[in-house]
């Protein structure tokens, strides 16, 4: 029996990828490396410190820069994107999202967002949907980030249910692991390619629909 479900934030409910991207873009360009969105794919659904490595790696500068320089450079683009994010409301639901969200409170469904974005609550404060989730999973908390499932475990948690009794749902190859690790229902949006793994996948927000989620995780 399904009684929860536990979102990631970019790439399901809202895309703040592009705003990510442009801060990323923009940072390394300071920093005398090119990236382009081919190698952005990368640095979807990991952390920042994360994200650095890879571009830094790209770039051949991963040994010129001590952990503190690393710090500051992460900070410096997340205070960019966190500038950007400000501009974010409502209308950047993706397509489909709102209504499944007010199904989903409507059936009295836990939910609970598992993002490795540090900005998760001020991302869903411009949105409007906080008050229809019931917790949020600190990332600062985790051990692991994805594809470690200990994000997805956590949330069900939240919820005081198995994650046998979750739905979670991803956009990213990692977070579809991670969810699947879990032990969980995992549902995918992307193509078929990178959404090979999930139980069940769509190819964008638009085609989620409540009732065909809870009938194909067994409900």
């Amino acid at each position: 029996m399904i009684k929860g479900l536990i979102f990631d934030l970019d790439g399901v409910i809202t895309d703040t990828a592009e705003f990510h991207y442009l801060a990323w873009k923009s940072l390394a360009q300071k920093i005398g490396i090119e990236i382009d969105r081919e190698f952005n794919e990368q640095l979807k659904g990991i952390s920042r410190m994360e994200s650095l490595d890879l571009i830094l790696k790209h770039g051949n500068k991963e040994q010129d820069f001590t952990e503190e320089e690393k710090e500051a450079l992460a900070t410096q683009k997340n205070d960019e994107y966190k500038e950007s994010i400000k501009e974010i409301t409502p209308e950047d639901l993706l397509p489909g999202i709102e209504k499944l969200l007010k199904e989903a409170k409507e059936r009295n469904l836990g939910m609970v967002l598992a993002s490795a974005s540090k900005n998760g609550p001020a991302i869903m404060d411009n949105l409007q949907i906080t008050d229809l989730f019931d917790g949020i999973v600190d990332p600062a908390s985790l051990k692991a980030g994805k594809p470690d499932p200990e994000i997805f475990v956590r949330g069900a948690e939240m919820l005081g249910l198995d994650p046998s009794e979750c739905v979670g749902l991803e956009d990213a190859e990692a977070g579809i692991e991670a969810i699947n690790g879990a032990h969980m229902f995992s549902v995918g949006v992307g193509s078929k390619e990178a959404m090979k793994e999930a139980d069940y996948a769509v190819e964008d927000t638009s085609q989620l629909d409540l009732n065909t989620i809870l009938e194909k995780a067994g409900q």
